[in-house]
């Protein structure tokens, strides 16, 4: 497997797990991201999502990966039971922000947080010189078709962590295949953040 040909979010991801270890991917989707910790990190991988084809598809890949409302929270889960928690492109998709990453917490020792950033450059110019919601390759669905519900930047979600304790041990900020060094928040079209309690 060519790691270039890999997602850079992917990849980011793949950076911050250990091998061997345990990973709960919360909207995991077809199941891209648990597939390729599983081949190239022997992680034990359990995935979950709310849309049934996407866990057809991650099952045909011989995952674990099961349907279900992350929203509803992880009540089944034991506290401490997986040394990662992803939340990749699904938390700014759900009802309940806060719950969800509380839960996350709780199940995970750790928990990498993947999401578009809303103060991206070219979002701004889009807002502000044509009045109209932004479509760019990080958030790339109209205002009326957007599962989107929660729109925050990287500096809102870092403020977030400070304002409830929540420690970031690791952030990496990405562009359209590029990793992001200067000014992320309005340069990077994407975050991977890892946090934990």
């Amino acid at each position: 497997m060519r790691f270039d040909s890999i997602r850079i979010d992917h990849r980011a991801i793949f950076e911050m797990v250990d091998s061997r270890s345990s990973v709960l991917d919360l909207g995991c989707g077809s199941g891209d991201l648990l597939y390729l910790l599983i081949k190239e990190k022997q992680v034990r991988g359990q995935g979950i999502d709310i849309d049934e084809e996407a866990i057809y598809r991650s099952v045909e890949k011989g995952l674990n990966a099961l349907h279900g409302d992350i929203d509803s929270g992880l009540s089944e889960y034991r506290d401490g039971s997986f040394d990662y928690v992803i939340l990749n492109q699904s938390l700014q998709q759900v009802r309940h922000l806060e719950t969800v990453l509380r839960d996350a917490l709780r199940v995970g020792r750790k928990v990498i947080v993947g999401f578009p950033n809303f103060a991206y450059y070219k979002a701004r110019l889009q807002l502000f010189a044509g009045g109209r919601a932004p479509v760019t390759p990080s958030l790339p669905y109209t205002w009326h078709e957007s599962p989107n519900v929660h729109f925050f930047s990287i500096r809102d979600f870092l403020g977030y962590c400070r304002s409830q304790g929540i420690r970031v041990e690791r952030a990496l900020y990405l562009g359209n295949n590029r990793r992001v060094t200067v000014f992320p928040n309005l340069f990077a079209t994407s975050a991977v953040i890892l946090v934990s309690r």
